[in-house]
């Protein structure tokens, strides 16, 4: 296997989650040993942010209510341009 190769196949390895150490490609190829290391770190790290938290049932309602006066504008006809104002 090249390092095109290996590193098509990547994704689908960490997704996989499988164990890389025992990789025959990565024993051989330190540029695919150091991508797998800096990627690994960088995963870990990424677990390592803030939890992101769903806004509040009242923001999606202050969206949702947006959203249906937006439709219903849209269904009215547009203001005659020839009237006076």
């Amino acid at each position: 296997m090249d390092c095109a190769e290996f590193q098509q196949k990547l994704p689908e390895l960490f997704e996989a989650q499988a164990d890389l150490s025992q990789n025959e490609h990565l024993r051989q190829c330190e540029p695919c040993a150091a991508l797998v290391r800096d990627l690994q770190y960088i995963a870990q790290q990424a677990k390592l942010l803030l939890p992101i938290h769903d806004p509040s049932p009242a923001v999606w309602d202050t969206i949702q209510s947006a959203l249906k006066e937006e439709q219903n504008d849209d269904k009215q006809p547009p203001p005659d341009s020839d009237a006076a104002p």
